[in-house]
């Protein structure tokens, strides 16, 4: 039986994509440039401090006992969470926002259902970092507090909010209803929850790896910044609005992360 805690780790993130698909229900014409690019770095700087204090100084800190050797378990950990979404990305059809091309293996589905593919499959990692923060204080961990794992779900759930946005209302752009666009957004949120349940219960099982966890699941979020988020708030004009926002996002979620850790 889970813990309220638990529960709220997971409803708080898929929370965030809602409400950022709901946006579709407020706002008449579909997202400029500028904003576009302003969410892109927002959420990027929101994953690279989660990834930093939420995740590989926790890992350093639980392999401190190896002594100058603590920081192998936490680089082959990254370095195995950067080469798993690689390998995602190679074997599961996906279309980027703002991307005329497909990746991944040729594929005949709709370029709605890619587009969705694409957010999905970039929020794996995110579900993953959730849910190995909170298997780390079920586990009794001091490296993780209540309130640490609370600011690592608050600013995933954050960061969704544009994500969410980012997928509703470009679909609603090419004419999709609303109804349809805000229900696609909020079903690219869904695999964090369950990708939660899944890292808790394999934790759960091999206690001793939690730095490897961690620093994995931080891998997995770094290289959807690098990949996508980076490269979509620099290219073209108005670059400056997403590091303006990157800047914004990273101290927030420094902010959360250190007050409430």
């Amino acid at each position: 039986m889970f813990s309220l805690d638990v529960l709220l780790g997971m409803a708080i993130p898929f929370l965030g994509t809602v409400l950022g698909s709901a946006c579709v229900f407020f706002m008449r014409k579909s997202l400029g440039e500028r904003v576009s690019k302003a969410l892109s770095g927002f959420a990027a700087g929101v994953m690279v401090a989660a990834s930093v204090w939420s995740l590989i100084i926790p890992a350093l800190n639980m392999a401190s006992g190896l002594g100058t050797w603590s920081f192998v378990p936490v680089a082959l950990g990254y370095l195995a969470g950067t080469f798993f979404l690689l390998l995602l990305d190679h074997i599961i059809p996906h279309l980027h926002v703002d991307s005329s091309k497909a990746e991944g293996p040729s594929s005949k589905l709709r370029k709605t259902t890619l587009l969705v593919l694409s957010v999905t499959l970039h929020n794996i990692p995110e579900g993953m970092a959730v849910g190995v923060v909170y298997a780390g204080l079920l586990k009794g961990n001091g490296a993780i507090t209540t309130m640490g794992a609370l600011a690592m779900a608050i600013g995933i759930a954050i960061q969704n909010f544009p994500e969410g946005a980012i997928i509703s209302m470009p679909l609603r752009g090419e004419g999709k209803g609303k109804a349809r666009a805000f229900l696609s957004g909020c079903l690219s949120g869904l695999v964090e929850p369950i990708g939660m349940l899944l890292t808790i219960a394999f934790a759960s099982i091999i206690a001793p790896a939690m730095p490897f966890l961690l620093s994995f699941a931080s891998g997995a979020m770094l290289y959807v910044v690098v990949e996508e988020l980076v490269p979509g708030m620099a290219e073209g004009q108005h670059s400056n609005a997403g590091a303006i926002s990157f800047a914004l996002g990273f101290a927030l979620m420094m902010v959360l992360d250190v007050v409430l850790g």
